[in-house]
């Protein structure tokens, strides 16, 4: 009977192994979402905010992450307090944690806010297209405490949260809200996360634009046709992508940096392993 010898791995090895699995679970989590009829922001997704003809705050405001406006130019940001890069490709402001961009900037910037705001809209587009919604019309738009499941749904009036709503669902479902008119959150409504459901799996697509009102708070990623309002206090988790403008008021404006993390650590261990 033949022997069976224990398998022995060099340290090098080990750490190939190790690598592998890491990178498998994190290309194994993007392929979920993939195939979870997700909607593709495409590089709108670089931008926590993004808009058409202006961006403007009251001091008091806190943004993570870049911000751009295209076709209007710098001038239609207004409450930042804009300090010029030396390149002239981009602005910096106290009240952003990033780069501030607009079409009148240096090359490349006005390119590559074109491309942005056509795949916003293509983003806009496809989120408002979905055929058959699982839910249609659902309390008549008035959604109060509750529960919403994964799916598509869909409402030809305006959709108001007075209160709480719950959001439920694990990390690789997706919610695609198509609202024919607007979405109107009260002050001090809240939405919630529940059971790992992810504010970039979100989408909010509203036709007559959104109200976040004073000190509410919003998760996932709002497409809207017209305006987005962002009364006193009010905090997203999340992005705004609106076809019109976006206006602030001391408000608290984070992205959900899951995605980001994961696909930084995808590319971090495809470098290590061509290192190898």
């Amino acid at each position: 009977m033949k022997a069976t010898l224990p398998l022995r791995f060099s340290p090098s090895g080990v750490k190939r192994i190790h690598q592998g699995m890491l990178l498998a679970m994190a290309m194994a989590v993007i392929a979920i979402s993939a195939r979870g009829a997700m909607v593709d922001v495409g590089t709108a997704g670089n931008y926590v905010i993004l808009a058409k003809t202006a961006i403007t705050t009251t001091t008091g405001t806190s943004i993570v992450g870049d911000i751009g406006l295209s076709p209007a130019a710098a001038s239609d940001t207004e409450g930042f307090g804009l300090t010029m890069d030396p390149s002239g490709q981009f602005s910096t402001s106290s009240l952003v944690t990033g780069r501030v961009f607009a079409a009148d900037y240096a090359d490349p910037t006005p390119t590559r806010l074109t491309t942005a705001i056509s795949d916003m809209e293509a983003a806009y587009t496809d989120a408002a297209t979905r055929p058959d919604p699982d839910f249609l019309d659902l309390e008549s738009g008035n959604l109060n405490g509750e529960t919403l499941a994964p799916g598509l749904y869909k409402w030809a009036s305006n959709v108001t949260i007075t209160d709480s709503i719950t959001i439920s669902g694990d990390s690789s479902d997706v919610w695609i809200f198509q609202i024919d008119k607007r979405l109107n959150l009260a002050s001090g409504a809240n939405i919630i996360l529940s059971g790992g459901a992810r504010a970039e799996n979100i989408f909010w697509q509203t036709a007559e634009g959104a109200t976040l009102g004073t000190t509410s708070h919003f998760e996932g990623i709002l497409l809207t046709y017209t305006d987005i309002a962002v009364q006193t206090g009010a905090s997203v988790n999340g992005h705004l992508y609106a076809q019109t403008a976006v206006t602030l008021q001391s408000n608290t404006i984070i992205p959900e940096p899951a995605s980001l993390l994961l696909l930084g650590l995808a590319g971090l261990l495809l470098m290590k392993r061509r290192r190898v």
